[in-house]
């Protein structure tokens, strides 16, 4: 008995030895540091919307002006000439025409009344000078009389007291008649700055409405900014969605269509607060087309909105603004395709993490 209380007591003996060796070995490991197990990453799948980089967005002009010109329909704006959707244009090619004979016309009468006013402002300067020289001409035969009058006066001690008199009320009428010319070529003088004056204000109006004229004919006519492909808008029209077409009338400022550089696409996603911790510039991302899902795509995160945007659906669910651009240029990248983005967390573009030079 004696034996085999001793065996157990050896064995419990060891058997705290190594647990006791165990403690000791994982006390150190974690004092040295040791890597954790980590969990394996999470990919990060998004949607979105295919957008250009570049585009241009045409809209019905909107006409300026003090004030409607005759004969042309306040706000009419009517579609003549429109190009194909899809199709590819050039910097400077003909975009979309509005009807603009009555802008046209407007700018021709315009121009006429103003140049019969320049013709009236010509003669009546003239006519205003002409006079000017007869009224210092009567002013100086005006001074000239008083002059010799006042010669007269030096004399009357040694005329008849008669010729006195008359030798100081010719003065007196001298005077006045000089005073009353001086006041009344002074107001004529006014009146006749204050008509020219207003012959140049209607100049200016005419001048004004001749060069809105001619730029709103000039808006009329719209060519493409850039090299890229056409893309046309679609509004609310007859109780449904569709595309503007040549004959129909629009209203200023709506937006008829869209040209876009193929050459540089990018996807718009809304990324859920919940994808956020995952997400960070310069990640590299594969992106698939919804509506070819045989194309896919490599990109990289650009850009993540730093400041949230709360959802219509609820106040506790927000979305970043996120942009991926896509490598590379393909026909089947067309603006508002629906895409698929997978984003592997760990995975970066280094270079795209650089800031710039």
């Amino acid at each position: 008995m004696s034996d085999i209380g001793h065996g157990q007591t050896t064995i419990r003996g060891r058997i705290w030895c190594i647990a006791l060796l165990t403690c000791l070995s994982a006390a150190s490991a974690l004092g040295q540091g040791a890597p954790a197990r980590e969990s394996p990453s999470r990919v990060v799948r998004l949607h979105g919307l295919i957008e250009p980089v570049r585009s241009y967005t045409v809209s019905a002009p909107r006409l300026t002006g003090t004030g409607p010109t005759p004969g042309v329909p306040a706000g009419q704006l009517i579609v003549v000439h429109l190009v194909g959707a899809g199709a590819t244009v050039k910097r400077g090619d003909l975009l979309v025409e509005f009807d603009r004979q009555a802008q046209l016309k407007g700018a021709r009468d315009r121009e006429a009344e103003y140049r019969d006013l320049l013709e009236q402002i010509n003669r009546t300067g003239g006519e205003h000078r002409g006079a000017r020289a007869m009224r210092d001409a009567q002013l100086k035969q005006a001074a000239n009389d008083l002059r010799i009058a006042e010669l007269g006066v030096i004399g009357n001690d040694l005329v008849a007291r008669t010729t006195a008199e008359k030798n100081v009320q010719t003065l007196e009428e001298a005077k006045a008649r000089l005073a009353q010319l001086g006041t009344t070529f002074e107001l004529r003088g006014r009146a006749e700055m204050a008509a020219l004056r207003m012959l140049e204000i209607q100049r200016d109006r005419a001048a004004n409405a001749w060069k809105h004229a001619r730029e709103n004919a000039d808006k009329m006519r719209i060519t493409a900014p850039l090299d890229g492909l056409v893309v046309l808008k679609t509004i609310w029209k007859n109780g449904t969605m569709a595309e503007v077409q040549e004959g129909e009338e629009v209203r200023p400022g709506l937006p008829i269509l869209d040209v876009v550089d193929p050459s540089a696409m990018r996807v718009r996603v809304a990324a859920n607060q919940a994808d956020i911790d995952g997400l960070s510039r310069g990640q590299i991302a594969r992106i698939t087309l919804d509506s070819y899902p045989s194309r896919t795509f490599p990109g990289r995160l650009e850009h993540l909105s730093p400041i949230a945007t709360t959802s219509t659906l609820s106040a506790r669910v927000r979305t970043f603004v996120a942009l991926f651009s896509i490598d590379g240029a393909d026909p089947h990248l067309l603006p508002d395709l629906a895409a698929a983005i997978e984003v592997t967390p760990g995975v970066v573009d280094v270079a795209a993490q650089r800031p710039p030079p």
